[in-house]
Parts: C-alpha cells; structure tokens; sequence
C-alpha cells in the first residue's frame, strides 16, 4: 500500500508514520506537511534515510501539489489541520483555508485519483458540550472556530462519498497525550512549565472535563479503521477516560513533586465546552481497545518530556 498522509510532522501523524513503517515491512509513505509552526521535522528525523519514507514540504491548498502526490496513492490519511482553540479563538483564519479549504482540495483529488480509502481525522469537539457520551449519528453542534472547521470538513467527506462515491471515512478522537506533542497542549503545557520551574495556567475553575487516550492506541484504532473500516462510516476514538482537567493537573504535579501552590487559575477561555465524552461501542465492537492505562501512560509521557528537554525548550516561547 502507499500511503500519502497529511500534516505527518505533527503529534498525531509523526506518531502514526512511525506504527505503519515498523508495522508493515512492504508499504511506503508520503508525508505531506506545510511545516506550520506544530510541524517539527525533528519529529521524524530517525526516518528521514528511511527507503519507504518520503517528505514533501507543501501546503495541502496547493492543487497541483495535491494531485501530483496522490495519483502514486492507494490510500489518504488527512491529519493536516489548524487545531489550538486559542488560536482559533485569536483569528479564524487559517482555520477556514487549512480545515475547510484544504479538506475539499484533497477530496477533489481523491475523486480524480480513484483512491480507494480516505481517513478524515476530525475530533470529539464537534459534538459541542455534552452530558452524555455522544454517538456518531449524534447533531453535531461545534461551539469554538477550531470545531467548526472540523464539523465542515466532516461535511464535506460526507457528501463527496454520496455524491461522487470517494471512499471516505471519519474519525473523531477524544484528547490524545503522548511523545511528540506540542507544548501549548494541556499535559505537555503543565509538564514543560514545571520542569523549568513555572507555574501551569488553568482555566476557569478547572473542572471541566475531558476524555483521554494515549496517542499510541489511537495509532492502533486507526491502523483498524485503515484496513477494516466502512466507507462512509464514522468512527468515534476514545480512551475511557474522563477527567476534570484539575485531576489532570493533580495527577502532573504528583509526578513532579510539586504541589497545589504550582497552579495559577486564569481566567477562562471563551465558550469553553464544559464536557466532551464518546460513545466508542462502535469501534470496540470491530476488536479495538486501548491497551495503555491511563496512569502509566502519562508517566511514560512525563519521562518522556523529562529527557528530551531539547526537544521542547526551542517550541516554548
């Protein structure tokens, strides 16, 4: 299989990269990436020599770019995608072009391409603030500029399968965390920040709740889903862990031996979602769970942090 894959020097993507090569000795990647400032090279910079590995820097509004690349693909995993809320929040913009815009030129070169499988990686957030875990068939009802640009491009993978027959699917993850992932996330946020000896910022009263799963599972459910997966279906990608992101910090702040006097309550973001959670039956159904329990999982990421601090310390500003 070749695999061109989008946005692939970010958290998720560079992780999936690195599954799909060690996984499977005869296929080969294209990893398209604009290289914005969530894109890092150093990321993938073990594969860069590797023979069925390959980089292009570009940006996936670039049509003839697009085209170019997929006509030498069986496959398309759309990872590329603006999705900081606070920056969304700050100016929409590059939202609209990369999550919407962006979407549609890689559909539109699916369609001429005839390629036979096409991932959508959307985000929990679409389903807007919830009390009870949200289905995939659930009204999508996206409350910040970030989960809006996501819900469109859902869209737009929905009616490019029904109406020129592009086989599309879409997932929507829950909170990813592990290696890789920018600091201006939650957990590597906290993390960098007390490792050089600052305070973590957290929003609002901090019990707003969020459901986490370790990268590397998502990486495994979505390897599923590139193989098994329905076109035309939705599948929602959860960990089973619901937590207010206050557990989240007490949880960091145990790893460090630090305590509560660490945390600064800031004042909160704008339409903050008070809850995201997932109905995973769907995807459980086809054989997949999280393997990695959450505790473990954050040590391993905190370890993580703690030894590359090289890594990191160039991304903070």
């Amino acid at each position: 299989m070749r695999i061109l894959i989008t946005g692939g020097c970010g958290f998720i993507g560079s992780n999936f990269i690195r599954h799909i090569l060690d996984k499977y000795k005869d296929y080969k990647i294209c990893n398209l990436d604009k290289l914005t400032y969530a894109g890092n090279l150093e990321n993938l910079k073990d594969l860069e020599t590797h023979p069925r590995y390959k980089f292009v820097r570009g940006d996936i509004c670039n049509k003839k770019l697009v085209f170019d690349i997929m006509k030498h693909s069986n496959a398309v995993i759309n990872f590329a995608a603006e999705t900081h809320v606070d920056n969304s929040i700050k100016d929409s913009n590059e939202f609209i072009n990369t999550n919407i815009k962006g979407t549609q030129t890689l559909l539109d070169a699916a369609k001429l391409c005839n390629i036979r499988r096409f991932i959508q990686i959307s985000t929990d957030e679409v389903y807007g603030s919830t009390n009870k875990p949200s289905k995939e068939e659930d009204t999508l009802e996206p409350n910040s500029p970030y989960a809006a640009s996501k819900a469109s491009a859902d869209m737009l993978a929905r009616a490019y399968n029904v109406t020129f027959k592009v086989p599309t699917v879409i997932t929507r993850s829950s909170n990813n965390f592990g290696p890789y992932q920018h600091p201006e996330k939650l957990i590597p946020l906290f993390t960098t920040n007390l490792l050089s000896g600052k305070k973590v910022p957290l929003y609002g009263d901090g019990l707003n709740v969020r459901d986490w799963m370790y990268v590397i599972d998502n990486c495994e459910a979505l390897d599923l889903i590139l193989h098994q997966g329905e076109t035309g279906h939705i599948y929602n990608l959860g960990g089973g862990n619901e937590k207010t992101n206050f557990e989240i910090t007490k949880l960091i702040l145990r790893e460090l031996g630090r305590d509560d006097s660490c945390i600064e309550f800031v004042k909160d973001r704008l339409g903050h979602d008070r809850k995201y959670s997932l109905n995973t039956s769907k995807i459980r159904k086809m054989g997949w769970k999280p393997k990695h329990s959450f505790e473990s999982a954050l040590k391993e990421t905190i370890s993580w942090y703690r030894e590359n601090r090289k890594w990191w310390l160039r991304l903070k500003p």
